[in-house]
């Protein structure tokens, strides 16, 4: 299988706290793969090593962009991150809520465009082509994730889970090969998570982007992915397939639990 991610024994020090501690972990070409585990594990922690905000303490963090060389981009800007392909959604969604729905998609498009401020202010043709092809891609991923309609609704109008699913379009309009979500389903009521769990199956068949998502609904853990990480302590206790996580005995005890494992 094409490898797109590969982490290696990352760990991250605080001081004399030891967040992440040597994991492991890697995503192949089509792939949606979970990373789970108590609160306090370590897993957005994990997630800001990897795209950027944090430079991880040891380790190394590599992606193999689709027919490039490999890249090892521990201590690389986020937004550096992003224009090798490479995209996030946050636990806390962070839309611009006095902004409209499709303004937020847009401004996601900013890493694929080179128009600089001199183009902006003389608006040649080439600066009125990328605007008409940045709003047209942009309303194309509303279409997508369902938004269509709300485009020029303001951001902070949107249901919940409607913002969710924003924050989703805007992170696709990088175009990234790997798109990693925290906690997506937060807050969701079960319909809305029902929409999620298909919205991010559709992703990754329909637009070839392989899925990185941390989640605590085990049900949408267990419907969607291919392989499943687990992590206590900020150590990794566990990975494989879902029946294989399902039943694992350490990872029960420590996280899943009967209620779950039978639900």
């Amino acid at each position: 299988m094409e490898k797109l991610l590969d982490v290696r024994g990352l760990t991250m020090d605080f001081g004399g706290l030891r967040a992440v501690d040597n994991v492991s972990l890697e995503i192949n070409k089509g792939e949606i793969v979970a990373l789970i585990g108590p609160n306090g594990a370590g897993k957005t922690t994990f997630f800001n090593c990897t795209t950027g905000i944090y430079t991880p303490t040891g380790g190394d963090v590599v992606i193999h962009p689709p027919g490039e060389a490999e890249v090892r981009i521990n201590g690389m800007k986020p937004n550096r991150i992003t224009t090798l392909g490479m995209a996030r959604t946050f636990q806390n969604i962070r839309l611009f809520p006095a902004m409209t729905v499709l303004e937020n998609v847009m401004i996601g498009r900013h890493c694929r465009t080179s128009t600089d401020i001199i183009g902006a202010i003389l608006r040649g043709p080439n600066t009125k082509k990328q605007e008409k092809e940045t709003i047209e891609k942009s309303y194309a991923l509303l279409e997508k994730v369902g938004l269509d309609h709300l485009a020029n609704e303001f951001a902070k109008n949107l249901p919940y889970g409607a913002q969710r699913r924003l924050e989703i379009a805007r992170a696709m309009a990088t175009d990234p090969f790997l798109l990693l979500l925290d906690e997506p389903a937060a807050g969701m009521n079960p319909q809305e998570t029902k929409e999620l769990d298909e919205l991010i199956v559709r992703i990754a068949r329909e637009e070839g982007i392989s899925i990185l998502l941390i989640e605590h609904d085990m049900k949408l853990v267990m419907n969607i992915s291919e392989r499943i990480y687990v992590m206590e302590y900020g150590k990794l206790l566990a990975y494989g397939p879902p029946e294989e996580i399902k039943n694992n005995p350490k990872v029960i005890e420590a996280y899943l639990g009967e209620e779950a494992v039978h639900a």
